[in-house]
């Protein structure tokens, strides 16, 4: 799947679970906020999740039958779409369907946690002694790695501890930017 979306992308993968891309994310929005760069996430979910809960009115509809519920107020809005209400389907979201329910009037660069399969640039995750190896290894759309130990690859390997370092490189490389342009 080649995917060509509107917004800038910018997935981050690791070998591992619970290799800290939830935390790099959630380190690199205030930063980049900082620089006037409006962020979205799409977070790859292994197992079941909801966002609802029962005794809702958005609840009720989406249990009722409903095969997209939007909710709406005057601070946020989501969309909740069945994929499949009559079998327990094995059939992942296709990342680029996803990417098109974004407005690029709302977002400057869309970071993508998991999807490591996706031919999207990416950051890999990397914990020494915690990741036995590396995609980069085998995955062409790695461009940089952010890891706590300085490595000896081919590619840019970034401090995992400095989220300005790689802030600057996603800048630089994804949003075409300065460090510090916006």
């Amino acid at each position: 799947m080649s995917l060509k979306p509107s917004i800038p992308t910018l997935g981050i993968v690791a070998s591992v679970s619970n290799a800290g891309k939830t935390t790099l994310i959630t380190q690199l929005i205030p930063k980049l906020t900082n620089r006037h760069i409006r962020v979205s996430v799409i977070k790859h979910a292994h197992h079941q999740f909801d966002i609802d809960h029962k005794n809702k009115d958005s609840y009720q509809i989406r249990e009722a039958g409903a095969v997209q519920t939007l909710i709406a107020s005057n601070r946020r809005w989501a969309l909740m779409t069945e994929m499949n209400r009559t079998t327990e389907s094995t059939v992942e979201a296709d990342l680029d369907t996803l990417l098109q329910q974004f407005n690029p009037n709302y977002a400057d660069l869309i970071l993508i946690e998991g999807f490591k399969y996706a031919t999207i640039p990416k950051i890999e995750v990397h914990r020494s002694g915690l990741c036995p190896q590396l995609l980069a290894n085998t995955d062409k759309n790695i461009i940089a790695i952010a890891s706590n130990v300085k490595l000896h690859t081919s590619i840019p390997t970034l401090d995992l501890n400095d989220i300005d370092e790689i802030a600057d490189f996603i800048m630089l490389k994804i949003l075409k930017l300065g460090p510090t342009q916006s």
